[in-house]
């Protein structure tokens, strides 16, 4: 039975290595899979699935006037699975859509993606998977300054952390950091290292 996944973590959780490894894991097997990813991430190339260490993979890209449902039902390949990077930045309307390729094409979806911003608030398509997944899981990682659990994304700019601003600054290890509460609410200052 098809279902719908949303696996969150803070920055350098392995989200990415995820999705390249079940995408691997499923053509290995002679089983399609479609990989989308959002239009807004510009890191390398539009559309493109690529990891801090080195992984690439085309994928389709999803803008705010997509439909990822029509998306999906117009490929000439059915896939055996759905896979989702960056689902933070998705839309309300597009989390409704993978609940209906899920429900209606009975085809799985994974959506992997940040669950809160750099003000510690939830982004737009990571509270709508929160409430419409079948299955949540949470990818850990390490605090950038100690050993406990990231549960946050720090912004950093010039060494220094920022705590307004506007929710979406696309960017990797040189503009966030995952990190604990502690060092959320008590960094470590680029004096202090």
């Amino acid at each position: 039975m098809a279902q719908l996944f949303f696996k969150y973590g803070a920055m350098n959780s392995g989200k990415t290595i995820e999705i390249l490894k079940v995408a691997y894991n499923y053509e290995e097997q002679n089983k399609p899979v479609a990989i989308m990813t959002s239009g807004l991430d510009d890191r390398d190339e539009i559309g493109l699935v690529s990891s801090r260490i080195g992984l690439r993979r085309e994928g389709i890209a999803i803008f705010e006037e997509t439909n990822i449902f029509e998306t999906i039902s117009a490929l000439k390949d059915v896939p055996a699975c759905v896979l989702i990077d960056e689902s933070q930045f998705l839309t309300k309307e597009h989390v409704l859509q993978l609940a209906r390729i899920v429900d209606e094409l009975e085809i799985p979806v994974m959506a992997f993606g940040l669950k809160n911003d750099f003000k510690n608030e939830l982004f737009e398509g990571s509270e709508y998977l929160l409430l419409y997944a079948d299955k949540i899981e949470e990818m850990k990682t390490i605090c950038w300054y100690c050993h406990k659990k990231a549960i946050m994304n720090m912004r950093m700019i010039d060494g220094e952390p920022v705590y307004s601003g506007e929710q979406i600054q696309i960017g990797g290890n040189e503009s966030y950091f995952p990190v604990c509460r502690k060092h959320y609410f008590n960094p470590l200052l680029k004096d202090d290292l």
